[in-house]
């Protein structure tokens, strides 16, 4: 068992203190994560706060429902835990630091004082208004449905972030303390507190749900936010599917890769690993079993007996918005009422509404269609001293909650979307009970506990509460037949699923989400200082590179000095993304490359090769004017010593059967494949999706490169995947093996090389690069050679070197060129 730190005492309501969890299992996580610091990051600080208007003076106290404070139970006593957010309320200017210094010194807390202006439009109007209806699937299609996109409420939100971070710096030391970032009010905050400190350790939990990407990608500032998240080394979500809708947008949007390796899902991004956690929130046992040892829940028990004898009770808990699917709720009820009259004054739906946590006309409407609902139902299907629906408009103390979650027969969460959702979970945990409460409801000892629910598919907890109902909400005859299988169920399949439901919430609560969280963050920083950083970009296009120590830029003072002393130099130089750029229209060579590579090959000591994927006739087109080059096509299938001499094979011509095996499947999926088409060569078969869906495009890819695995097994082919595409072609075909034969061409003639440079930009130069480091270790070289390998862009390399992009490799060759004058 891993150690807890007990709750303080909290000042509010009746004073108790809560013991840690008690679990029935051990978990899976191991002991305590001792941490020097962790800082927890929200938009409000876990504390109420009060002032009193006669004598001026400030209290505070812990506020106790607070799922932030409560994961403190899942870190080491010895873990110095201190927070980061803003107060609910405004405090006076004069006012902040006095208040600032009293909340550190008996909190632990760092408030962040945001202007009434700056706080209205970053959180009420930018959060509340645009994020957080976006991100439940809301679309501001019309004016009544949501606020349009407005730039200066999203500069608030900027803004306000900033203000977060410059209150997390002041508390941290980024080389020992861990920081984490909850939900999706500082999606940015990474970025801001990466710019100040590059290997700083950051995680971000998104509590919310994640959108798919139809509905991600109508957000303007889309890129900016992902961005923002990327910049943490661990991100967590509540599902599955969150994180998949997270992955996709990383696609589609920045094309970037991912792939899970070990349990861990990794997004690469600029040579970081950003680390995908999938990871439920659960609830603090230890508070609910407290709350359920009170007296006044005893009290309360017996009254709603009393009130509610011989009746079975439904409840539900609920906020006051409009993606709770309160009405709909209501509606089933009705449903039931009607096509089941045998309940009709023998069950009751204690609807308990929590007070609204954001504001405008959707809010009010979605009230006032509530109490109209419930009239109307109550009207209809009640009686004297029999009301099918009690409506509780309120906030009510946990205690009193957990009263009628310990006495509900069914427990309905019917929300059209939402991020987890721990009703359900609370309710189990009621269910199970304990001594004192057992005694108030007349239980006997160890009887039998059951419990039924009935969920939405569309929360978080849905997938890990497999014994409940799951309903579409909007399918009001499904959700109402569901709740009459819930109630009709029998004692023996409500212990079975109640059972397995418990089982599950106490061995993944609140503490288990807490230390597991920043056991993973741990984890994800471990290298944070094997490797250099560099921090790139302005404003929200910052970001860290990350490479190995030893890679770093290649300054043309530095080869040239090199190039002057040496006699035997070979060079080899990729085509696309090295001398042209990817996406040019014409993509051939400019005058000023044409005169370099002449002006080169014209040195009687170097020797110049083209090294491209690129089939022979399209690079002798190109390279026409240049007499002496050595032009290497499809990879080193045929290579050519110069303009006049012939093409030769790189190996030995082999059997092209395989062809007739490849092309029709490729073609299948072609045709299935919208963007994707066939690239022809001599020695290779290539199909290429860059222009097909992203998502599809991939998926196609993989299911290609696994058919072409199995018919081409006994083929002499190599199948690989590459950046967008997936290519076919003959074993011993590689930029390496040209390399190698160059090198000992020129050995062989007597002209041991002395200096070798190599400058490439994608995956298969990487062969190349690692050819040549290995040729400086054997007797292809002389004994004390220079080798310069180096790639195009800043980025994970074999590469020694790189340069930024292809203006600085013809600068660096007409430095080269103006040395040899």
């Amino acid at each position: 068992m891993r150690s807890r730190s007990n709750f303080t005492t909290l000042a509010s309501g009746d004073p108790w203190i809560v013991p840690p969890t008690d679990r029935t299992q051990d978990s899976d996580v191991s002991s305590s994560v001792h941490r020097d610091k962790m800082i927890i990051v929200a938009n409000f600080l876990p504390l109420h706060a009060q002032k009193d208007l006669i004598t001026g003076t400030w209290s505070f106290c812990f506020d106790e429902d607070s799922l932030l404070l409560q994961s403190k139970d899942g870190f080491s006593s010895e873990t110095d835990v201190v927070y980061v957010g803003s107060l609910k309320v405004d405090v006076d200017a004069s006012e902040q630091d006095e208040v600032a210094q009293r909340l550190l010194e008996e909190f632990n807390c760092v408030p962040t004082f945001l202007s009434p202006d700056l706080h209205k439009k970053f959180y009420l109007r930018f959060c509340k208004q645009h994020l957080w209806p976006l991100f439940h699937y809301l679309l501001p299609l019309l004016p009544d449905y949501g606020d349009l996109f407005d730039r200066l409420l999203w500069q608030a939100y900027i803004s306000a972030n900033n203000v977060f971070a410059d209150k997390v710096m002041e508390v941290t030391n980024p080389e020992e303390d861990y920081i984490w970032i909850h939900d999706y009010h500082l999606m940015v905050l990474p970025i801001f507190l990466r710019r100040r400190f590059n290997q700083v350790k950051i995680g971000f939990f998104l509590h919310s749900p994640f959108p798919s990407s139809e509905i991600y990608r109508t957000l303007p500032v889309r890129d900016e936010i992902l961005k923002g998240l990327l910049n943490a080394d661990l991100i967590g979500f509540q599902t599955y599917d969150y994180a998949r809708h997270f992955l996709s947008c990383c696609s589609r949007l920045l094309g970037l890769h991912y792939e899970s390796n070990r349990g861990y899902i990794g997004v690469e991004y600029f040579g970081r690993i950003v680390y995908i956690k999938i990871l439920p929130v659960g609830v603090h046992i230890g508070r609910l079993e407290s709350a359920l040892n009170l007296p006044s829940t005893s009290v309360k028990v017996k009254e709603i007996q009393e009130q509610l004898k011989g009746k079975k009770l439904i409840v539900g808990v609920d906020d006051m918005d409009i993606f709770k699917g309160i009405g709909l709720k209501l509606l089933a009820m009705e449903q039931l009422l009607k096509e089941h009259p045998e309940w009709r004054a023998k069950l009751v739906l204690v609807e308990i509404v929590n007070p609204a946590r954001s504001t405008g006309k959707e809010v009010v409407k979605e009230k006032w269609e509530t109490f109209t609902t419930v009239t109307r139902i109550n009207d209809t299907y009640g009686s004297p001293g029999y009301e099918p629906v009690i409506l509780i408009d309120r906030a009510l103390p946990l205690n009193e909650k957990a009263a009628y979650y310990a006495l509900a027969d069914c427990c309905i969460v019917n929300a059209l979307r939402d991020g987890m959702n721990l009703i359900p979970y609370k309710y189990i945990v009621c269910r199970q009970g304990t001594p004192a409460l057992d005694e108030a409801m007349g239980i006997a000892a160890g009887s039998l506990r059951t419990s039924a629910l009935v969920v939405s598919e569309f929360i978080g907890c849905s997938p890990s509460l497999s014994g409940a109902f799951k309903v579409n909400p909007w399918d009001i005859d499904a959700v109402s037949e569901s709740l009459n299988a819930a109630i009709t169920i029998g004692d023996l399949e409500k212990q079975l699923r109640h059972e397995k439901h418990y089982r599950y919430v106490s061995s993944h609560d609140l503490a288990y989400w807490a230390s597991s969280f920043a056991q993973d963050l741990e984890q994800a920083c471990r290298d944070h200082y094997s490797k250099r950083c560099w921090g790139i970009g302005f404003g929200l296009n910052y970001r860290v590179l990350s490479l190995s120590p030893s890679f770093r830029s290649l300054f043309i003072n530095d080869i040239v000095s090199v190039y002057n002393r040496k006699n035997k130099r070979a060079i080899f130089l990729d085509y696309d993304g090295t001398l042209v750029a990817q996406a040019s229209v014409a993509n051939s060579p400019s005058p000023e490359v044409i005169s370099v590579l002449n002006n080169l090959c014209s040195d009687p000591k170097n020797k110049v090769f083209i090294v491209s994927g690129r089939g022979k006739d399209s690079l002798s087109e190109r390279f026409a004017e240049c007499e002496n080059l050595g032009i290497a096509a499809e990879h080193g299938y045929f290579i050519r010593w110069n303009r006049t001499t012939n093409w030769k094979f790189g190996p030995p011509p082999a059997n092209f059967d395989w062809k007739r095996i490849t092309e029709p499947v490729m073609q299948l999926y072609t045709e299935s494949t919208d963007g994707s088409y066939i690239e022809f060569k001599e020695s290779a078969l290539v199909w290429h999706h860059r222009d097909a869906d992203p998502a599809f495009g991939s998926c196609q890819a993989k299911e290609l490169l696994d058919h072409l695995e199995n018919v081409l097994a006994n083929e002499p082919v190599v199948v690989k995947r590459g950046q967008h595409i997936v290519e076919v072609k003959l074993q011993g075909v590689t930029k390496g093996l040209v390399t190698k034969r160059v090198l000992l061409a020129m050995t062989s003639e007597g002209q041991l090389p002395d200096f070798v440079l190599c400058i490439g930009d994608d995956r298969s130069d990487e062969d190349m690069f690692e050819s040549i480091s290995s040729a400086g270790c054997s007797s292809s070289l002389s004994a004390n050679p220079e080798i310069f390998t180096c790639t195009v862009g800043q980025k994970p390399s074999k590469a020694q070197y790189y340069l930024d992009d292809i203006n600085y490799v013809l600068r660096l060759l007409q430095g080269l060129v103006a040395a040899q004058v």
